[in-house]
């Protein structure tokens, strides 16, 4: 990974769901200490601070979508994340801090903007207990951290968001430790090209192989790599700071694994970390936890774990 400057962009989004405190997440992220631990390691880093949303477009009618929460809301935040992601990818390699995980409707439509002006393709590593594939019209929850993939990839039915620069094509995708997805979202993965590792192909063949076969196709095609980080790709156990816990996630070592093969890669441009509520949190440990990943993946090597007490 080439070493340069590190960017940190808060945005407290707390509208793609009904359980309110993920937009404490940037702030906690801060308190555990991330712009430190990132610039221990000898990268230049820079927090920029909180984005606000966009509230200058028209907002939509909510006659047809009644079921959706806070959409007028959620499409202020993503007119505002793809200038800021855009502008932050010819910086640096940005580290955006939410909020939940509809931040990433905005920030990968705006690294997909910067990769297809430099003209590379950009692919995404989605680290998450769920697919997030849904639509404004298919999610019945109508929660909109459901529907960023959708989105992303060019899905009907994102009527009054902004138009995607550069949809992001469903081959270049890899859904990395789900295990919980409906039966819509199901049938419509089916119906795609994603590269699907879910909990059970983790365990029966580890982290390492069906990672390094996505990272070998992101570097024969000479791409950028995006890496969306979702609280819940963890165990609750071990994160318990998250509204959608779904058991059997991640450890601690695995989810360290992917972030040190990554760094290993040298292929990571950018980052989402999403869906931490501090409300929801056992005295920050879920903070300090998502910290060190982010420690890992910018070069942070296994034997140099920092050493807490709580004595």
């Amino acid at each position: 990974m080439v070493q340069k400057k590190c960017l940190l962009i808060g945005a407290p989004i707390d509208s793609g769901k009904r359980r309110r405190g993920c937009m404490m997440g940037p702030d906690a992220l801060r308190v555990a200490g991330l712009e430190a631990a990132i610039a221990d390691l000898g990268i230049e880093t820079r927090d920029l601070g909180n984005l606000a949303p966009d509230t200058s477009g028209a907002p939509p009618t909510g006659e047809e979508t009644p079921h959706l929460h806070a959409l007028a809301e959620t499409i202020a935040w993503t007119r505002a994340l793809i200038p800021a992601a855009q502008d932050a990818m010819a910086a640096g390699f940005p580290i955006f801090m939410g909020g939940d995980h509809a931040l990433a409707l905005g920030t990968v439509a705006g690294v997909a903007a910067h990769a297809h002006a430099e003209g590379r393709p950009l692919f995404i590593l989605w680290l998450d207990a769920h697919s997030d594939f849904h639509t404004p019209r298919t999610t019945t929850s109508g929660n909109l951290h459901g529907t960023p993939l959708g989105y992303i990839t060019g899905q009907p039915g994102f009527e009054g968001f902004p138009p995607l620069p550069a949809p992001v094509p469903t081959a270049n995708i890899c859904l990395f430790g789900i295990r919980s997805v409906d039966a819509p979202e199901r049938a419509a993965l089916a119906r795609t090209d994603m590269q699907i590792t879910d909990m059970r192909a983790i365990d029966e063949h580890g982290i390492r192989a069906p990672l390094t076969a996505f990272l070998e196709r992101v570097r024969a095609a000479g791409g950028l790599l995006h890496i969306s980080l979702d609280v819940d790709f963890l165990d609750p156990d071990i994160a318990p700071a998250v509204g959608t816990t779904v058991p059997g996630g991640a450890t601690v070592r695995e989810g360290h694994l992917v972030m040190e093969l990554l760094h290993d890669s040298g292929l990571a441009t950018s980052l989402d970390i999403v869906e931490l509520n501090p409300f929801l949190d056992d005295r920050g440990r879920t903070a300090r936890l998502m910290v060190d990943l982010a420690a890992s993946l910018m070069g942070r090597r296994v034997f140099d774990r920092p050493t807490r007490s709580y004595c």
